[in-house]
């Protein structure tokens, strides 16, 4: 699996968000996105996962030397940020299986219960997520990411709302995940860039 950016740009109305972003990542490497607070790092996660489209330049995906269209990359993508909303009245494992569902998963149960089990959900799985603490909530959107083997792992704030025990879970999670995968993650927090083989500057 390739992510490539070629020259991409972003703004909002006349508010430039960044410019001139070139990337070019493989399986087996993890790319850090820095920057101050209000720099367009979220932004930049967005566009290159393909929430939203770049104001300027192209983001491709290859599988095997093939590139993939917008809605085939879509299954290929894991993804944890703030802008990934749960159904608040339902519980873990209700909205588990409805994004299973809208994913066209079939067999991912026995996967789930593992994911569940690691991040230290397993007896709380049929509780409403109204009841979660934010810091479960997160947890909960890292088994949503996690749970179809993504060959790429898009992370906005890895730490984020996690105690010692999820931070531990997340940096095994992104250590195994290398391996095999690309990983994205933008973080203020050099502890993260321990896993980053370069990083990207978002200067806002």
């Amino acid at each position: 699996m390739q992510l490539i950016a070629e020259n991409i740009a972003k703004s909002f109305g006349n508010s430039i968000i960044f410019k001139r972003i070139n990337l070019e990542v493989s399986n087996g490497q993890c790319v850090g996105i820095v920057g101050p607070n209000g720099s367009g790092k979220t932004t930049l996660i967005r566009v290159l996962s393909r929430l939203i489209s770049p104001s300027r330049g192209q983001v491709f995906y290859r599988l095997n030397g093939a590139e993939m269209s917008r809605e085939e990359s879509f299954k290929y993508i894991g993804l944890v940020g703030p802008y990934l909303e749960l159904y608040q009245d339902l519980t873990a494992m209700e909205n588990l299986n409805f994004f299973a569902r809208v994913r066209g998963l079939t067999e991912y149960v026995s996967k789930i219960d593992t994911l569940l089990e690691q991040f230290g959900l397993i007896n709380r799985k049929n509780d409403p997520v109204k009841a979660y603490s934010s810091g479960m909530k997160q947890r909960l959107k890292y088994i949503f990411a996690l749970m179809h083997e993504p060959e790429i792992l898009f992370i906005d704030e890895p730490r984020a709302n996690l105690d010692e025990e999820g931070i531990r879970t997340v940096y095994q999670v992104i250590e195994e995940k290398k391996k095999q995968s690309i990983i994205i993650l933008a973080t203020n927090d050099s502890e993260d860039l321990q896993f980053t083989d370069w990083t990207v500057q978002v200067n806002g």
